[in-house]
């Protein structure tokens, strides 16, 4: 099994979640984190740490996010890791929790 980031944290990208993870399954995209699901070692360290509730189990994904399974393996294979806690993206607060952020997912 493995944790999977969802919808809620495009446009916030807080990376609490990075600064825990035992090894460094985390990977950055503009706008957005991805987990590498063979990476994870499903310690479940991350999840409380994300300040908008964006982490997953994969077993816990709402159905209306199951894309994001798919996501945040492909985005992981491309994308560069990212291992060391930043600073959230300026306007972090105002996106959390904001509906339909999907189509805003920068892939880049």
């Amino acid at each position: 099994m493995t944790f999977v980031v969802g919808e809620n944290c495009i446009n916030c990208k807080h990376t609490d979640c990075v600064e825990v993870c035992p090894v460094d399954c985390f990977y950055e995209g503009p706008n957005f984190l991805v987990i590498h699901p063979d990476e994870c070692i499903d310690c479940a360290l991350c999840e409380p740490e994300c300040p908008v509730n964006a982490i997953f189990s994969e077993d816990e994904l709402p159905a209306d996010q199951q894309e994001f399974m798919e996501l945040n393996k492909d985005l992981s294979e491309k994308w560069p890791n990212i291992t060391e806690m930043k600073d959230a993206l300026p306007d972090a607060e105002d996106w959390d929790g904001k509906p339909g952020k999907r189509e805003l997912l920068d892939m880049g």
